[in-house]
């Protein structure tokens, strides 16, 4: 069903149109604030290791490397090898972080939106082949301990990183809007 904005007129059904204050957009730009800070959160914590995911004193600051524990750990699926020899190296340390905070900032500002998703999306598939969620057991035949042979946390990001592209939910408590006009991103409809 259609949603009226404070001024009367009706947008369409699964769009966030400039300007339009609806539940539907409220709910968006939330969704898109929440998920920035969980790609923001990722790379404050494995930049300054607070003793969350990354204990203190082995942030990225202190010397420590935001792959290596993870991909090294890597104990299933078709890519186990690679993500060991990927494993602290420089260029995927700065390539994942960079792309935690790339992300991270355009969703919570509400800019690059179908850049960030086509990000994220790669970042989560990339992920998700590392836990391989579809194997029940690990490479040393102990249980994965995988709750779901599909739709883990890293599908969901994805998808939730794709719909607040398509909906344009920068446009709402965020930079949406002025991001557009700039000439090089109304040039180039992928900056969007």
């Amino acid at each position: 069903m259609p949603s009226f904005r404070r001024d009367g007129a009706v947008s369409a059904p699964g769009s966030v149109e400039a300007g339009a204050l609806t539940a539907r957009a409220c709910v968006f730009a939330s969704a898109r604030v929440l998920m920035g800070f969980v790609f923001l959160w990722a790379f404050l914590d494995k930049t300054f290791g607070f003793g969350y995911a990354t204990a203190s004193g082995k942030g990225w600051v202190d010397g420590g490397s935001p792959t290596e524990g993870f991909l090294g750990h890597v104990a299933v699926g078709p890519m186990e090898s690679t993500f060991h020899s990927w494993a602290g190296a420089a260029w995927a340390d700065w390539l994942f972080m960079l792309g935690l905070l790339g992300i991270g900032l355009a969703l919570t500002a509400g800019v690059a939106l179908r850049l960030a998703a086509f990000a994220g999306t790669v970042m989560m598939a990339l992920m998700w082949v590392a836990e391989w969620p579809p194997a029940k057991h690990l490479s040393d035949g102990s249980a994965s301990m995988s709750t779901n042979p599909f739709a883990d946390y890293h599908v969901v990001y994805a998808v939730v990183l794709v719909a607040l592209a398509a909906v344009s939910a920068g446009n709402v408590f965020g930079l949406g809007r002025l991001w557009a006009r700039l000439p090089v991103v109304r040039d180039h409809a992928w900056l969007r």
